[in-house]
């Protein structure tokens, strides 16, 4: 077990300088990522550029609005209503939309740009696009199904990741009055926390349930290593949707199993704290990184101490610091010339025996991985509202 005492933390002065970066990164990609968007995941350190059509695509308008919320520099904010014209017309023609990430595309991108700049086609397509979530919910069963057809046995489950879209729901609740949105994501995260958290406090990727009774199943793996592994990412989105579930419910026993969750994966960190792509894995192991799972827990780490005792918050926002340090040290990107993206050494999609995933964006920058640590440079900058 990593003792944490003796790890330095990242300083204001390198806070600062990471952020200047990124702004600097994000701006030299415009000429190339404003009428398109940056792909999931880097090709050799860098991002090709695609339509608005993969479920992805928010994040780097995310990163646009942190970096013009960091510069002010009207360029960005230029950048960042473009965009939102095309969500807008996404969510309008309906493509491809029919999945749950109606969140991680629409909060960093149209609620973030109605929040900073008033924008009102941001507003009416963050409404939208919780419509379409909730289309997908099951009220037998009561949650929201990631993806496929919604009639077919095989697809009648939820993911860990979906955690992270449902404060969409919530500010759609909140910005109309109408609280159905709110009532579906409140019975979506019960089902989750009480099937996806194992007895040790790991977590299963995605979770099945019986069509005809809504009783859960089996607990499954899609991109972990194994089934009875802890995918890295899916603890990060256990961390983080946690610290929201909380945020968003106010239910005391979501605070015992943050701490637990949080836990488990600061406990199965190697020495440098940036975990590999399953937490299965440690130093000596000769297995991929997965950068942007570290990004994520911290951003969960430093909404959670919002609502915790200060000898909790102390301990957090150390640990916090320590793993960006970390971050920003070996992992951040320093040179445009050695990439267009901002984090190193991310996994999207790893292939083992005992998974069915396809194998790319290995070792590679990735868009959530990039998003989410300028999100938490910026959370530790300043006080901050978030987009979630």
């Amino acid at each position: 077990m990593i003792s944490f005492e003796n790890y330095p933390e990242i300083s204001r002065e390198e806070i600062r300088a990471a952020l200047d970066f990124c702004g600097e990164q994000i701006i030299g990609n415009l000429p190339e990522f404003t009428e398109r968007f940056q792909n999931a995941y880097s090709e050799d350190g860098f991002y090709r550029p695609i339509e608005n059509n993969y479920w992805t695509c928010g994040f780097w308008t995310g990163e646009i609005w942190l970096a013009y919320e960091h510069t002010r520099d009207k360029r960005l904010r230029d950048a960042g209503e473009t965009q939102i014209r095309s969500f807008l017309n996404r969510i309008e023609n309906k493509i491809e939309v029919d999945h749950h990430d109606m969140g991680f595309l629409y909060s960093p991108s149209c609620v973030a740009g109605y929040k900073l700049t008033g924008s009102q086609e941001g507003r009416q397509a963050a409404i939208m696009a919780a419509d379409q979530l909730i289309t997908r919910y099951h009220p037998v069963g009561e949650f929201i199904q990631a993806w496929g057809s919604m009639d077919a046995p095989e697809n009648y489950r939820l993911i860990i990741d979906c955690l992270l879209n449902l404060p969409l729901l919530y500010w759609a609740s909140e910005e109309t009055g109408n609280a159905k949105y709110r009532e579906i994501a409140e019975k979506h995260i019960h089902t989750a926390v009480a099937n996806v958290i194992r007895e040790d406090y790991s977590t299963w990727h995605t979770f099945f349930f019986n069509r005809e009774t809504g009783a859960p199943d089996h607990g499954a793996t899609c991109q972990g290593y194994r089934d009875g592994s802890a995918w890295a990412r899916g603890q990060a989105w256990g961390v983080y949707g946690l610290a929201l579930a909380y945020k968003y419910t106010g239910w005391k026993e979501y605070i015992d199993l943050f701490r637990h969750v949080t836990e488990y994966f600061l406990t199965h960190l190697p020495k440098d704290l940036v975990p590999y792509w399953d937490l299965e894995f440690t130093d000596g192991d000769d297995q991929p990184r997965d950068s942007s799972s570290a990004s994520i827990a911290v951003c969960g780490m430093l909404e959670m101490i919002k609502y915790l005792e200060p000898e909790d918050v102390d301990h957090y926002r150390r640990i916090a610091g320590q793993i960006m340090k970390s971050l920003y040290d070996s992992y951040a990107v320093k040179d445009r010339r050695e990439s267009n993206g901002l984090v190193l050494h991310s996994t999207y999609s790893n292939h083992s025996p005992y998974n069915t995933c396809n194998h790319y964006g290995v070792d590679e920058c990735n868009s959530w991985g990039d998003y989410f640590y300028m999100e938490a440079l910026i959370r530790m900058s300043r006080e901050w509202e978030p987009y979630w």
